[in-house]
């Protein structure tokens, strides 16, 4: 078998050459044993450091590099569909630079793909990761498989290896709004996953913090399920019932009790509250809905090609 490589990077000039020379070392002593052949995809996500310099040199003296410079920073998203798209190996798979996706699972991955399985998914855990960031990893996953449409599990990374097929059917997908942990899930197909221990950057900074993370679940959880619109109108309901009641109650105690009266101040500004919060807090939710959609109509290209030495990829340029 042909297997693709796929790295994506994005300002990651301290680890790049690193990254070349390991990954490389692994895939050429399984050539003639586990792999017929194999090629180093890498997909230069805009980066503004020396990074494209550095893949363009490789480039030059190793004929298994190919590489795709992006116009601008298109996110993880958009730099993987690329390295699909122009893939041309029996299975692709799909690796992180910063070598935090270690080497020596390629050959396991190779091999649980020749047993049979169209997609092949590293778990990693928790290991060396600050308290926080697991306490919101572990909420994300709970709140995600309450409300997705597919089930996603606690560790599995982008490392991941789909066969020609399951690569196929991922790029058929058209939505601009991509999330992958789902959309990886969505597609189907024969799964077999390998757990791994979590390893700590080597050099450089992560260049997805809690920001990004958040902004990242927040896509995953709105891009594959509409139960936030039906909690809406469950919320809206739920508030008058309460509303209704209330004035029930209070109702029955003007006639059972004269000399009762109600604290104006009180009802109004508890009204207020409790109305103004659910207001936000559904309107807010459309906006991200509506901002989707917005998105999706636009029809823009996913990606497009700034430089390559890839001829298929110079001829399309978008994505």
């Amino acid at each position: 078998m042909k297997l693709s490589l796929l790295i994506t990077f994005f300002n990651e000039e301290k680890i790049l050459t690193r990254t070349h020379i390991e990954m490389s070392k692994q895939l050429d002593s399984m050539l003639g044993k586990e792999l017929s052949d194999y090629e180093l995809l890498y997909i230069d996500d805009g980066s503004s450091d020396a990074t494209l310099k550095l893949i363009e040199g490789i480039a030059t003296e190793n004929s298994k590099v190919r590489y795709i410079s992006l116009s601008r920073n298109f996110g993880r998203e958009g730099g993987i569909l690329a390295g699909f798209k122009y893939a041309t190996g029996d299975a692709v798979m799909v690796m992180d630079g910063d070598l935090q996706h270690p080497p020596s699972l390629i050959p396991k991955f190779v091999a649980a793909y020749k047993e049979g399985y169209d997609i092949v998914s590293g778990q990693r855990d928790r290991t060396g990761e600050s308290k926080l960031s697991s306490l919101f990893a572990k909420l994300f996953y709970d709140v995600s498989n309450h409300s997705m449409d597919v089930k996603l599990t606690d560790g599995k990374s982008e490392l991941r290896l789909l066969s020609r097929r399951a690569v196929e059917t991922f790029i058929a997908l058209p939505e601009y709004n991509r999330f992958n942990k789902g959309l990886y899930e969505w597609i189907g197909f024969k799964e077999k996953v390998i757990k791994y221990k979590n390893q700590v950057r080597v050099a450089g900074k992560s260049k997805f913090g809690f920001k990004k993370s958040f902004n990242y679940a927040i896509q995953g959880i709105v891009s594959f399920n509409d139960k936030p619109l039906r909690v809406c109108v469950q919320f809206g309901l739920v508030s008058l019932s309460i509303a209704l009641l209330y004035l029930l109650v209070e109702f029955i105690r003007y006639f059972t009790n004269p000399g009762h009266t109600v604290s104006g101040y009180f009802t109004t500004i508890a009204a207020v509250i409790l109305f103004g919060g659910i207001q936000l807090i559904s309107i807010g939710i459309l906006g991200e809905y509506i901002g989707k959609i917005y998105y999706e109509v636009k029809r823009r290209p996913h990606f497009i090609v700034g430089e390559t030495n890839i001829e298929q990829a110079k001829k399309d340029r978008v994505g």
